[in-house]
């Protein structure tokens, strides 16, 4: 793929979500044919939605961090996106319907980094990568898609589009790891008042730390590195699930607290 067809995608990508118009994907001269190239698309794509949104990235996102996910996206692996700041919330936050096109929701564990994992350390290990961890937080996933299809893009396309990154809603923060059994820690999803979800922390690679593991030695072998003060999102306890504009939707983490979104009508 030439540089100009990257470019071409970021564009089409950008130019989707400043007039909010979803796209059937990406024309075959742009559309990426390998891994390397997804995310050429979306390193080219980032800088746009920052200057689009008018705010800097402030961390990662790992998704499809379930087999069943990544073999319905045709992907071998979980896939990495950046957050940006002016998409992040706190608990509560009501969200206009025109700022989604989708409204996916998934119920995520997160890590605030107090220590960088630069390249030059890699690769990590769980436990190395516990202890550069400074606090977690609860929080919702918002995933949204340039593509009017949504998942039914295909993988490469999906991490094109900064990997379905929407809104992201933090709750409540904790310094101590240890409070938590990230291998086994129910978390459920309410939309309305009603159950609609039941998962658990195990859903994520096992454990929410080793997703970030992933993503951290994913980054390095690409060149990157976590820096200290980086927000990761790990992937979903829940299945992931869509509501409509109007709806209120609510993630319960026990003992952890909820965290709520509305999304306007």
């Amino acid at each position: 793929m030439q540089q100009s067809d990257i470019a071409a995608a970021a564009e089409m990508l950008a130019a989707a979500r400043r007039g909010g118009q979803p796209i059937d994907g990406l024309p075959e001269e742009s559309c990426p044919q390998t891994l390397a190239e997804a995310y050429l698309i979306q390193d080219a794509l980032i800088p746009l939605i920052e200057e689009l949104s008018g705010g800097q990235r402030v961390g990662y996102k790992a998704g499809a961090t379930v087999e069943a996910v990544q073999k319905n996206l045709g992907l071998e692996a979980p896939f990495r996106g950046v957050l940006v700041a002016p998409f992040l919330h706190a608990s509560g936050v009501s969200i206009p319907a025109e700022a989604c096109h989708m409204r996916v929701l998934e119920c995520e564990f997160a890590f605030r980094m107090a220590e960088a994992l630069p390249p030059a350390a890699a690769p990590y290990d769980p436990d190395g990568v516990r202890a550069a961890v400074g606090s977690f937080l609860t929080s919702i996933e918002v995933v949204d898609f340039r593509y009017a299809g949504g998942f039914a893009a295909g993988g490469l396309q999906v991490i094109a589009d900064n990997s379905g990154a929407g809104h992201w809603i933090a709750g409540a923060e904790f310094d101590d790891l240890d409070i938590v059994d990230f291998e086994d820690f129910p978390v459920d999803l309410l939309v309305n008042g009603e159950t609609v979800q039941q998962g658990n922390s195990a859903n994520v690679l096992g454990n929410p730390l080793h997703s970030l593991t992933w993503l951290a030695n994913d980054l390095c072998l690409n060149g990157g590195g976590l820096r200290a003060g980086d927000i990761v999102t790990a992937g979903s306890c829940t299945t992931p699930h869509a509501v409509d504009a109007g709806d209120r939707a609510v993630a319960d983490f026990g003992f952890l607290g909820r965290v709520s979104v509305n999304f306007e009508a």
